[in-house]
């Protein structure tokens, strides 16, 4: 049995979030979502973190699982302090934003509202 490192749920959306689901990726806000990107967030309890998020981890999505390929510098911080993450499905070897993590290449599933998201150690 893999440990769990972070598990939530979906318990809102902003009205455009499909804005980045074109671009193959989401982001994941817990509190204090800055203004400018409420309307494009997946809102989710706030949940501990429990470990460290690292390449080979997998993120599993309502039970679809993706290999994380990369993790930003300030992923970890931001996911603890405002359970804030962008997900990125690009398969990048290297995050192009610091507080996202970049998971296989594999087309993204849509997230509603009761989406369970959990990162599990590789």
């Amino acid at each position: 049995m893999s440990k769990v490192i972070f598990q939530t749920e979906v318990i809102d959306l902003g009205e455009q979030v499909d804005a980045f689901f074109e671009e193959g990726m989401f982001v994941l806000f817990g509190e204090n979502v800055p203004d400018t990107l409420k309307d494009f967030c997946y809102f989710i309890n706030t949940k501990d973190v429990d470990g460290t998020i690292r390449q080979g981890d997998r993120l599993v999505i309502d039970g679809s699982e993706f290999l994380i390929t990369a993790v930003g510098d300030i992923a970890q911080s931001n996911l603890e302090a405002l359970g804030h993450l962008t997900v990125v499905f690009s398969g990048a070897k290297e995050a192009g934003l610091p507080g996202s993590i970049c998971v296989e290449a594999k087309p993204m599933p849509k997230l509603v509202e009761g989406s369970k998201i959990s990162i599990v150690e590789g």
